[in-house]
């Protein structure tokens, strides 16, 4: 298992748009990947529970991704965290 802490910088934090590309990366993985806030883990292959997890911009998340491919499921969607979504 593996795990990284990330800060959302895109204006919206994870709304439908967002969220919708979380959910497509990390279901390219065969890893279980997630999304924790606090206390709250969310898988982020779910639209409904990162929906749900009401990450805003500022907020600082541990993506952690555990199976056969996990260091590329990680790298992939800290990756497209960190890009912004490819919001300006």
């Amino acid at each position: 298992m593996l795990e990284e802490k990330v800060v959302l910088t895109n204006k919206v934090g994870l709304h439908a748009r967002p969220a919708a590309l979380l959910v497509k990366t990390a279901s390219g993985f065969a890893s279980d990947v997630a999304i924790i806030k606090g206390e709250k883990v969310s898988s982020a292959k779910s639209i409904l529970a990162i929906m749900g997890a009401a990450v805003k911009q500022g907020d600082t998340v541990v993506v952690r991704a555990n199976g056969p491919d996990e260091a590329a499921a990680l790298a992939a969607v800290t990756a497209l965290i960190r890009s912004g979504f490819g919001e300006g």
